[in-house]
């Protein structure tokens, strides 16, 4: 299936709109759960608003593959349907419920039966040229970062107006017109072997799991900062408020422009020499975030978020890519489902490793170990572009289809 522009932008918008409304709520479940518990019950809150993320997060990473498996066999266009619905059942599930340990269990199922990501981003490999490949997810990507910074935004002024309940089923009613919307898309065949073309080159052993291992690792990266994020521009900046919102929206902002830039430039290059410039973001990475531990007020910090946002845009959309570009058609939901888990263990690995550093070497350090972190991902993309090599040149793998 060739599908026309338009479809590609009616997919964009829905990722826009259903990541938004997943993003509504995001802040706010250790709070619902909070008032749930009451104050007999306070003792819980710790326990339960970790599980809240990591429970959903977890199931996902399991479970995604599976969904984008079945995708491979039945076409994309009813998993993303099928991922919608669920994440508007779970959703207005959350807004009714008064019991705390169940509002964790439905965020589990919520993760479980989601895999909306993968299933768009298949769906529009499907659609989409294979020299427009990467464009395609980078905007894909964009959508995701703009839609998870306005999700919040709103989130939080329906929170203040209404409260929780109306702010979840407010996600749950954007999502159902996601689906509804998702009808108007064009049904995807799903490939067989025998309607594979013949690719001229196959890819080096291993690779699929050597670029799980980049995901990971950049994503792990990205994400260190999370746990000690607003008390370092709090305490160490002394910004205020408003300006903690700004320098972290700065990033996100930045990456919905750079990444299908960067995607265009990606499409026109081979996979051996796309992880060579990876590595060299990386590093970039690594020292744009020793410019972020070096500022010593928030213009300078908040230049550095700015610009590490444009390198972001060359990492992850990038990394899924490679995997559009190089496993064969019948595979890709699959493989894009293990690249959704790879990013989502190293998005919980990083959480963990900053939250423990913070501890170790002290609020006012906790960026160099961002710093330090992506310099070891780069080496770690050094050691699979090598390995790679090795095994077998990828200049000519996949793209002569």
């Amino acid at each position: 299936m060739k599908a026309e522009p338009g479809t590609l932008w009616l997919l964009v918008l829905i990722q826009f709109f259903s990541m938004g409304a997943m993003e509504m709520s995001g802040p706010f479940w250790p709070l619902q759960i909070q008032h749930l518990l009451g104050a007999e019950q306070a003792h819980y809150v710790t326990l339960l608003s970790t599980l809240v993320y990591v429970g959903p997060m977890l199931a996902a990473m399991l479970l995604t593959p599976l969904w984008g498996r079945l995708g491979d066999r039945t076409g994309h266009k009813p998993m993303i349907v099928r991922a919608l619905l669920a994440l508007a059942v779970c959703q207005g599930a959350a807004a009714i419920t008064v019991d705390p340990w169940w509002l964790v269990f439905i965020r589990v199922m919520q993760g479980a039966l989601a895999g909306f990501l993968a299933a768009a981003q298949a769906y529009a490999l499907a659609s989409c040229a294979r020299s427009n490949r990467g464009r395609a997810l980078a905007h894909l990507q964009s959508a995701t970062a703009v839609g998870s910074l306005a999700g919040p935004v709103l989130g939080g002024w329906l929170m203040d107006i209404s409260g929780f309940a109306v702010l979840c089923f407010g996600a749950t009613l954007v999502c159902v017109l996601c689906a509804m919307s998702s009808l108007f898309l064009p049904a995807d065949t799903p490939k067989t072997r025998d309607n594979i073309p013949a690719s001229p080159a196959t890819v080096p052993k291993g690779w699929l799991s050597a670029i799980l291992l980049v995901i990971v690792l950049v994503q792990a990266a990205k994400m260190m900062p999370q746990p000690f994020y607003a008390l370092y521009v709090a305490d160490v900046l002394q910004a205020p408020g408003w300006l903690i919102g700004v320098t972290y929206a700065a990033s996100a902002a930045t990456l919905a422009i750079s990444a299908p830039l960067w995607g265009r430039l990606f499409d026109r290059w081979q996979p051996l020499y796309t992880l060579r410039v990876i590595e060299g973001v990386a590093w970039l990475c690594a020292l744009t975030l020793a410019m972020s531990a070096l500022a010593s007020e928030w213009v300078g910090f908040l230049a550095s978020r700015l610009l590490w946002g444009i390198w972001q845009g060359a990492l992850l959309p990038v990394a899924y890519a490679l995997i559009a570009n190089t496993v064969p058609a019948n595979q890709q939901g699959f493989a894009l489902g293990l690249g959704n888990s790879a990013a989502k263990g190293g998005a919980l690995l990083g959480v963990v490793i900053g939250g423990v550093g913070m501890g170790w070497v002290g609020l006012e350090h906790s960026f160099w170990l961002v710093a330090l972190t992506y310099a070891l991902a780069a080496l770690g993309v050094r050691w699979v572009r090598r390995a790679s090599t090795a095994s077998q040149s990828l200049s000519t793998a996949h793209y002569n289809n």
